[in-house]
């Protein structure tokens, strides 16, 4: 009761809410993480039953066949309408309580006739009727029947202590579920006050956000110059570096051919320089030998030949290098040095700078409108925070909060004594188990008895003791089942009735929403309002909200704002425009004019710098004679081979004056090879080599530098006539993006207002536990169990009569019994005042 209360309170108090023009938040976005934090509620949304559910389900599948007629909703419309005529409209109840009325007809015949059935059966076995009387007729399938009898009980007997085990659970089960109702009920009630302190925190955060979203927004708008400065800037590097990087290369190269122009001239001077030297010490070299062979032993005919080969091989000891014959390096590298006047790598810095200046000078243009754009989203705080300040809300959430506590307090207050009662049920329910039990205890010791003290030879008149026992439990069992069994089953009509009829009226429409649909029936509640509902909330019934669709909302945890249809009273997003408040950002954004200025990559100097290098002729520089000239060997043969063969000559000589003037010049020539040919060698090969880099370098100039101030113009062209485009472009990137955090905000601040703030789930878990959980399942469940295992036990006590009574006379200890003559065949009944052949006669007992 407490949570339906609770539910209309809420529905009230909203509608209050809406009629007093309530604006609120909703939703955020953009790249900033914005999530409304949900609330942690206690009460679970779903019920488990746990093993007993299937005892459960079995009673619902016995009501469904017994019941299977559909929800009466045209009597239950007439009723909410009072306008039911049972005199006329009796028939649809009986049609549908059909099932219903026929088993309780049925139980009410049980209840009336059991005892005057046992009444009866009393006397008629007072006057040796109805098995009374203490014979038992001899008969050839009498052990077949007894046996039959004894397990026929047995299994009855079965089948009653499982009814009677379903009454005892049922019983169990009701009593524990109640003890559970104070801790459902006041978990429901802390959800509720969740809901109700967790709404003006959620409304206090969503506003909060804003403050985020600002400081994101004021964080990219001060850092504009690498936003939107360096986002030109990144627009425009790949027009503009590659181009003055070739520059800088090309000064770089300039650079470096002036001083390789003049290493390898100074380098030729020197090895002309050491050329001569060479020369004049090969010069020297000859004469010495010359002089030396003019000696009268080379006029010794053994000896002349060999004279003859050393004065002819004078010719090779000569120099192989002629650097005369190469052009001069004058003329280009004073055109070079002509050239470096201009300090192009400074010029290249300065379109570095300009170029790398353009951050700054969008940050230096851009401080007005920053400021401007700064007061505007200021003011969209101020907006935002101006419309929470105008729900009236909490109020509101103070006064619905006394009713819970007065609910609660009522609850409270009702709980002891209900638990009370259930305690006078408890006892009940035990004592109808613990009669039931009593009887089929009787009944099991009747057939224990019997079974163990039978004797299959002993006759009728003397059963043991035991047996005898055995058949007074049985009959002693007939007559409790006779005594009590009526009240048991006026118990079982009673709960049958309320129970059956709850479950399906109220528990299984509950189920499946037929219940609310039946109460969304235009004019139902009130002839004059088509929605009931949105006639409390908002008077205006013509609004199509339903109790069915504002249940199914809260049990998918929807705000309350969605739930009631609350933009009917209040429209969030006509008080919370996106475009509206965006409007005055994007107009700020497009009178940001931005003048980047004049950016001159390279001037006329520097690009008249290059055209020179590449006049300056150094492409045209002969290097294949150089590199020819520079690749000989500095001699015309090898000295060190030379002066060998000179002294193996000198060998074959005579001593003498001679020889050892030919060994002297041969170790001149040696020493000439060491401190003159080899390092002129090296001079050769690093000239060789500067000259190679040289060519490598000069090869293509005219291109290079064509494709250089090609590149040069064509950049300089799209920074003076597409900048303007560049920077629109960035602009509205830029803006964009600012924008975009308030954009996403607003949408977030108008979702969570729609769809979670005030989520509704706590008032349907508290509608829930109060029909379906508690009513259902705490109470009705449990008594259509206990109703129908009692009610089943109490129906096989019929058959359990038949059969005890049958099974009693095979174990009790007669008084007569059928004797034979020893010439008879047929058997003669015992009499009272005499016999005909063996008679025997005890005294007659009825039971």
């Amino acid at each position: 009761m407490a949570p339906v209360l609770g539910f209309l309170l809420l529905l009230e108090l909203f509608g209050n809410t809406i009629s007093e023009r309530l604006p609120s938040p909703a939703k955020s976005g953009g790249a900033l993480d914005l999530v409304l934090p949900a609330p942690n509620y206690e009460t679970q949304d779903y019920h488990k039953a746990g093993p007993i559910g299937i005892l459960f389900q079995m009673v619902h599948l016995f009501l469904h066949v017994v019941q299977p007629n559909a929800f009466p909703e045209d009597v239950l419309r007439k009723l909410l309408q009072k306008k039911f005529d049972f005199s006329s409209d009796y028939e649809q109840i009986i049609y549908y309580e059909m099932g219903i009325i026929i088993c309780a007809i049925l139980g009410l015949l049980f209840v009336i006739l059991m005892p005057l059935v046992g009444v009866c059966f009393g006397l008629c076995r007072c006057c040796n009727k109805c098995g009374g009387e203490m014979h038992q007729r001899q008969k050839r399938n009498g052990p077949c029947l007894r046996k039959y009898f004894t397990v026929s009980l047995l299994v009855i007997c079965v089948l009653i202590s499982t009814g009677v085990i379903y009454g005892f659970v049922a019983n169990h089960h009701l009593t524990t579920q109640m003890g559970r109702s104070r801790k459902l009920a006041d978990s429901n009630f802390r959800d509720l006050r969740t809901l109700l302190n967790v709404t003006p925190e959620q409304i206090n955060y969503v506003t909060g956000q804003y403050t985020t979203t600002k400081k994101k927004a004021f964080s990219d708008l001060d850092n504009i110059k690498t936003l939107l400065g360096g986002g030109i800037h990144k627009r425009l590097k790949p027009k503009v570096i590659p181009v003055l990087d070739d520059i800088k290369a090309m000064a770089e190269a300039i650079r470096e051919t002036k001083e390789a122009l003049m290493n390898v001239n100074i380098t030729l001077n020197e090895i002309k320089n050491s050329t001569a030297q060479l020369n004049a010490s090969l010069s020297a070299v000859k004469r010495n030998v010359e002089q030396s062979l003019n000696d009268p032993m080379c006029s010794v005919h053994s000896v002349s030949a060999t004279c003859n080969d050393i004065r002819r091989s004078l010719s090779q000891l000569d120099d192989n290098v002629n650097l005369d014959q190469l052009p001069p390096l004058d003329q280009p590298m004073n055109n070079v040095n002509d050239v470096l006047q201009t300090d192009l790598s400074s010029l290249v810095q300065e379109g570095y700078k300009s170029f790398n200046g353009i951050p700054e000078m969008v940050q230096n243009q851009t401080t007005d409108i920053i400021s401007d754009i700064k007061s505007t989203l200021n003011s969209i705080g101020s907006d935002i925070t101006n419309i929470s300040e105008q729900i009236p809300i909490q109020d509101k959430l103070a006064n619905f909060m006394a009713y819970i506590n007065d609910t609660e307090t009522f609850i409270h207050h009702k709980l002891p004594m209900l638990e009370e009662y259930d305690s006078y049920r408890w006892l009940g329910s035990l004592i109808v188990c613990g009669l039931l039990t009593l009887i089929v205890v009787f009944y099991c010791l009747g057939l224990l008895c019997g079974i163990c003290g039978y004797d299959q030879s002993a006759t009728p008149t003397k059963r043991g003791c035991l047996s005898n026992t055995g058949g007074v439990f049985l009959m002693v069992g007939v007559a409790m089942s006779f005594l009590f069994c009526w009240m048991v089953m006026t118990i079982v009509v009673l709960t049958f009735v309320v129970g059956g009829n709850v479950e399906k009226l109220v528990c299984e429409s509950y189920g499946n929403r037929r219940l609310f649909q039946i109460l969304d029936t235009p004019y139902l509640l009130n002839e004059n309002w088509k929605y009931y509902l949105s006639g409390m909330v908002f008077n205006n019934p013509d609004i199509n909200l339903t109790f069915e669709q504002v249940y199914s909302d809260c049990k998918e945890n929807k705000g309350i704002y969605a739930t009631l249809k609350l933009e009917n009273s209040y429209n969030i997003s006509e008080h919370l425009n996106i475009q509206e408040h965006t409007r005055n950002i994007s107009s700020n954004f497009e009178n940001m004019t931005i003048n980047i200025g004049d950016i001159t990559l390279l001037g006329e100097a520097g690009k008249g710098s290059l055209r020179n290098f590449s006049s300056s002729g150094i492409d045209r520089i002969d290097y294949h004679a150089f590199l020819a000239e520079t690749g000989k060997t500095p001699t015309k043969v090898n000295l060190l081979s030379f002066a060998d063969d000179l002294e193996a000559k000198a060998n074959h000589l005579p001593p003498g004056n001679l020889q050892e003037s030919l060994k002297r010049n041969a170790q001149t020539v040696r020493m000439i090879h060491h401190g003159q040919v080899i390092p002129l060698e090296q001079s050769m090969r690093t000239v060789h080599q500067s000259i190679k880099e040289l060519q490598s370098k000069s090869s293509g100039l005219g291109v290079r530098v064509a494709n250089i101030l090609s590149s040069l113009d064509s950049a300089q062209d799209f920074l003076t006539n597409h900048i303007s485009s560049v920077i629109l472009e960035e602009s509205k990137k830029y803006g964009k993006t600012i924008i975009g955090y308030f954009e996403h905000y607003l949408q977030w601040v108008k979702i969570s207002i729609t769809e979670h703030i005030a989520a509704c789930k706590p008032v349907a878990t508290a509608l829930d536990s109060a029909v379906d959980v508690f009513l259902c399942r705490y109470i009705i469940d449990p008594m259509n169990l206990f109703w129908f295992g009692i009610g089943k036990a109490t129906i096989f006590l019929l058959p359990a009569i038949i059969f005890a009574v049958k099974l009693a006379k095979y174990y009790r200890r007669m008084d007569s019994e059928d004797v034979y003559d020893d010439g008879e065949t047929v058997p003669m009944k015992n009499l009272e005042n005499g016999y005909i052949g063996l008679h025997r006669h005890r005294p007659t007992h009825i039971v």
